[in-house]
């Protein structure tokens, strides 16, 4: 399989409050081009502080209006194996902030299985495998991402591909269940490598001064195996976007000012 991969760059804000609303208007402006050309947008959605931080910024900037929501597709690069509508579940999380505020059709929506659905770990994770495929092609059975948004954990661990698993490693599935996560709840559903980086853009949202090294070492060109973040690259454009907490390791000519 091809890859063209671009040079990450990074995107420095304030602050954590203005890093969120500086992506959502990016994130917003990119959906309503998109649209307005008539053309289909496939969006991968990830949770956490930041995750959450964004959406919400999106939910109520004026801006929403302009896009096309029927034409926009929502994914998950990760989802937390527990009962729907709990607050672990990043789906949860994307309706309260984002989904309530804008008109989307509920097809467009394309969860994870949850742990009360009647279905196995490993189920689910084939379910979404075969959702993927519904929208993917011969060559890549899943949808290339317009945009595939990604939070850094401390440790530089992406979606639920965490340092030093046998996940990261894997390229010849789309979908993978997780067990015994170091981080809590233990049972999670994770995206795979090829099909995070078969996206057109990459945008890894990140901030406070704990998130420094994992941005570092991402950014130095560190293994993926045990730096995940190091192994997330979209074929137009990888870009972080961080605040100053977490920006005092960034080379200058990584710094992009324009984008």
């Amino acid at each position: 399989m091809a890859e063209f991969f671009t040079e990450k760059r990074v995107i420095i804000a304030s602050d954590a409050a203005s890093l969120a609303e500086g992506v959502a208007v990016r994130f917003l402006a990119r959906a309503a081009k998109s649209t307005s050309e008539g053309q289909t947008v496939h969006i991968s959605l990830t949770g956490g502080t930041m995750g959450a931080a964004v959406l919400e910024a999106a939910g109520r900037h004026p801006k929403r209006a302009r896009v096309d929501w029927s034409r926009v597709h929502f994914w998950w690069s990760d989802e937390r194996f527990v009962p729907r509508g709990h607050t672990d579940r990043n789906d949860a999380l994307a309706q309260t902030a984002l989904f309530s505020a804008i008109d989307v059709p509920a097809e467009n929506i394309h969860t994870i299985a949850a742990s009360d659905d009647g279905v196995t770990l490993d189920a689910a994770a084939d379910a979404y495998a075969a959702e993927l495929a519904r929208f993917g092609s011969d060559e890549e059975p899943w949808p290339s991402f317009d945009i595939c948004f990604l939070g850094v954990g401390p440790d530089a661990h992406i979606a639920s591909l965490f340092p030093d698993r046998p996940e990261i490693q894997v390229v010849d599935r789309a979908v993978l269940p997780v067990r015994n996560s170091p981080k809590p709840p233990p049972e999670r559903i994770t995206l795979t490598r090829p099909v995070i980086n078969a996206s057109k853009r990459v945008w890894m949202v990140l901030a406070g001064p704990d998130k420094a090294a994992a941005l570092g070492l991402a950014l130095a060109g560190a293994s993926y195996q045990s730096v995940p973040a190091a192994g997330a690259k979209g074929r137009r454009r990888t870009a972080f976007f961080v605040d100053q907490a977490a920006a005092h390791q960034v080379p200058p000519h990584l710094i992009d000012g324009e984008y």
